[in-house]
């Protein structure tokens, strides 16, 4: 039975609405406004608000001490120490006292700023209007009017305590940066401007680890040496060879043109370096007729007969070279140091 075929009389009558029913309000978007304002201890007891002046600048002071101990921990432990430490076990010293005082210093600035801005700072909530994004005369005033009340609620200028603490513990943490620049590597103070080579030290060849003689130089050959006492069992061989490794070629005294090369040789032995003044790569490949070496690297090519002066490829100087002289049994000897150092430029060579 449809609804069409029911009485009227059984139809629900309609009822007429409750008188407590909610009311559609005119204006569904009204703006409730900001609840009223509750002071906090801090703004109506002035001993409240000096003891979290003091918590914030407790804070601040030690992050300032523990950045003091993140830089004292460089000193104080060794890279190599192991500690036992419950209940993480077995750790570097170094690495957990350079974390927990990092932490410290870093954790308390913030919970600082947090504590100072929670108690201290002005929680007053201020509703502002939307407004062109165009800075107009009177915004432009306004800006500066909030900035210097804000200046003003946060009490910065009166709490010195807090300003002073503050600016020491941000001005200490940035040295925990400065103190990490040390795992960059050791200093190299004055260890590339020298070698091992030094007055009265014999040359050896690196092949048969015997000293040279000048008969075992042959015109035309190619022989490479090393410094008298050094091992290649030594920890630190690979960083000494590197900067004193020695190419020696005999060459006919009238073939040589340059005149140092010449004065600083014995009879036609020349002793320079090996390592490419381009970026420190080995250099091994002779030309015996044009009396040409060869970086295999990055091809810079240097003229042996002419002071090692740079004839092609990107190499910016010239190779360095050793005066040597003879000994008493006869053995090729050094008569000191390059008088400049190594392999590639560095700070426009000293």
């Amino acid at each position: 039975m449809s609804s069409q075929e029911i009485p009227d009389e059984k139809l629900p009558a309609e009822q007429e609405p409750a008188h407590d029913a909610v009311k559609v309000a005119d204006d569904p978007f009204a703006d409730p406004g900001l609840p009223a304002h509750k002071p906090r201890i801090q703004d109506i007891d002035e001993r409240a608000a000096k003891r979290s002046e003091r918590a914030v600048a407790f804070m601040f002071t030690l992050s300032m001490l523990a950045t003091v101990g993140f830089i004292a921990s460089y000193v104080i432990f060794p890279v190599d120490k192991i500690v036992y430490i419950w209940p993480f076990g077995h750790v570097s010293a170094l690495n957990f006292s350079l974390g927990l005082t990092l932490g410290v210093a870093l954790f308390t600035i913030g919970a600082g700023a947090v504590h100072w801005a929670r108690t201290l700072m002005s929680d007053v909530e201020v509703a502002d209007d939307r407004h062109a994004i165009e800075a107009e005369p009177e915004v432009k005033a306004k800006v500066l009017a909030d900035f210097a009340a804000g200046a003003e609620e946060s009490a910065f200028g009166r709490r010195k305590l807090i300003r002073n603490t503050m600016f020491g513990a941000l001005a200490l943490v940035p040295l925990s940066g400065v103190v990490l620049l040390r795992d960059l590597g050791p200093l190299p103070e004055k260890k590339l401007r020298s070698t091992l080579w030094a007055k009265g030290k014999q040359l050896i060849n690196m092949n048969t680890m015997e000293p040279l003689r000048p008969e075992d130089v042959a015109v035309g050959s190619l022989t490479f040496a090393m410094p008298e006492g050094l091992e290649e069992s030594a920890h630190d061989f690979q960083n000494q060879i590197a900067k004193a490794a020695l190419m020696i070629i005999r060459i006919e005294p009238d073939n040589i043109k340059d005149k140092r090369e010449r004065e600083w040789a014995h009879e036609g032995i020349v002793a320079f370096s090996k390592i490419c003044t381009h970026v420190g790569c080995p250099i091994s490949l002779y030309e015996q007729q044009t009396h040409h070496v060869l970086c295999p690297c990055h091809q810079s090519t240097f003229d042996l007969s002419d002071g090692a002066r740079v004839i092609f490829g990107p190499a910016g100087h010239a190779l360095p070279q050793l005066r040597i002289g003879v000994n008493a049994e006869g053995n090729l000897e050094a008569l000191g140091d390059f008088e400049e150092p190594v392999g590639p430029a560095f700070w426009e060579r000293g």
